[in-house]
């Protein structure tokens, strides 16, 4: 059943929150400790939220949108009621005293947070590999990675923990592990949902965007979370309908960029995605082969801009302000050095290294500048690209779910994993990850669209998986 099912029949009396959170607590305590999917889990404070919902129902008061949901929250995005750890020791014991912008909509529209999902440290990797607290595996084949760095939020979705969760997406965060796991996941237009509350990895990247077992239950929390606040510096002031988009495929134009596919794209997975294409031809929508020349360079510009970012945001993670506190007797700069040595892991420490050097004198006019000129570009690219086309498809991840231990000591390829999504978040616009299988192993298939137009590519993943 999708989430909005669900709501449909808690609130008609034909099943009570609390009992559908029992279900969801009974595969919880089956499938949890083999996935590792979640930080911190309170079923217990949960299981009481869902019987007050219950009890407001039975007297016949208003519930809101979500009404007793159980919902998975990525471990760097705040909560009051949990503790928030970005999958580090640095921030290992960091019990927020606010919640989120996104956390307080869904607790306003009767949304019930079970746990905080894991994820790599602070969102940095591709596979939920590099969390503090263990890797998470793929439900679909335990010996695989989930993706990340949503990887746990994804992983909770898919053994069924939670029919709704929320990620975060830098370079491709919420549709990477969409992709391996084969569930949906949004990356949402830059500023279309608020950032107040999510530790910041590279703030001119991130943003936070919904998983859902169905394309229902991704439009029922991206309603909910969508629209920023007065506490948001990129607040965007674009209004949304919330209702149902009509599209006619005969009327639309779907862009195949070429740089997306070909080298370093599996055949399978490109074959599977053009035969969805195909579909759609079938069904009346024109296919056109469009080009993003700066495609070239996206990955390279995004690395540098991410990690020169981080290298800015996460200084103020020193043990005295913020983060992992260490007794020593010794001057600031030791205490500095020995508290972020032992705090972070080797892949934060390396990006911050990294985005350290791009930043440096000497060096900025050479990486960062340059980057954000490619950044430009790219913009420019898919400007131009939406006056042809009304949506861009492409694989979501150029391979399905690699094995755990498979890619993590050469940090590489890792990074190479990321090359058909991160255009998206360099140019700040929207994408969808939906999901197909192939040989048992899922893959996604990534509609991208043009900015604020959310509702329309939900639309068209409505189409693409009708039967």
């Amino acid at each position: 059943m999708n989430a909005k099912e669900i709501v449909n029949e808690i609130k008609r009396g034909e099943k009570t929150a609390a009992g559908f959170l029992f279900e969801c607590k009974n595969k919880i305590e089956k499938k949890e400790e083999e996935i590792n999917a979640f930080i911190s889990l309170d079923l217990e404070r949960s299981i009481e939220k869902a019987k007050e919902i219950d009890k407001k129902i039975k007297e016949g008061k208003d519930v809101g949108k979500l009404a007793g949901l159980p919902i998975a929250v990525k471990d760097s995005i705040t909560t009051s009621n949990f503790k928030t750890t970005c999958g580090s020791k640095m921030l290992e014991g960091y019990h927020p005293p606010y919640d989120s912008t996104v956390v307080s909509k869904i607790k306003e529209e009767d949304g019930i947070v079970i746990g905080k999902a894991n994820c790599d440290e602070f969102c940095m990797g591709s596979s939920t590999e590099t969390s503090y607290f263990g890797s998470t595996r793929n439900p679909v084949d335990e010996e695989r990675v989930p993706g990340g760095s949503s990887g746990g939020s994804a992983a909770s979705v898919k053994y069924g923990a939670n029919p709704l969760a929320l990620g975060s997406d830098t370079g491709g965060s919420v549709r990477c592990p969409a992709s391996f796991c084969g569930v949906y996941g949004l990356k949402p237009t830059y500023g279309q949902v608020s950032r107040y509350g999510l530790i910041a990895y590279a703030s001119s990247l991130d943003q936070i965007g919904p998983i859902a077992n169905s394309i229902e239950g991704i439009s029922l929390l991206f309603n909910v979370i969508s629209g920023s606040n007065d506490m948001d510096s990129t607040k965007v002031e674009e209004e949304r309908g919330g209702s149902q988009i009509e599209l006619s495929l005969n009327d639309l134009n779907i862009g195949i960029p070429k740089e997306f596919y070909g080298e370093g794209v599996d055949e399978e997975v490109e074959e599977k995605v053009k035969e969805n294409l195909d579909q759609l031809r079938d069904k009346g929508a024109k296919l056109k082969e469009i080009s993003i020349p700066s495609m070239e360079y996206a990955l390279s510009a995004y690395y540098i801009v991410a990690m020169s970012e981080a290298s800015s945001n996460l200084a103020r993670f020193d043990g005295i302000r913020y983060g992992f506190k260490q007794k020593m007797n010794d001057n600031w700069e030791k205490v500095f050095s020995q508290v972020r040595k032992t705090g972070f892991g080797e892949e934060v420490r390396r990006r911050i290294m990294l985005g350290t050097y791009a930043l440096s004198t000497g060096y900025y006019e050479k990486y960062y500048e340059k980057a954000l000129k490619v950044r430009t570009l790219l913009k420019r690219d898919f400007e131009k690209a939406f006056k042809e086309v009304d949506f861009i498809i492409t694989p979501t991840m150029p391979f399905r779910a690699f094995e755990i231990d498979e890619k993590i000591e050469d940090p590489l390829s890792l990074y190479m994993a990321d090359i058909l999504t991160v255009p998206v978040n360099m140019a700040g616009l929207p994408s969808l990850s939906v999901p197909c299988e192939t040989n048992g192993l899922p893959i996604g298939l990534q509609i991208i669209g043009d900015s604020f137009e959310e509702d329309r590519i939900i639309e068209l993943a409505r189409k693409i998986k009708e039967e």
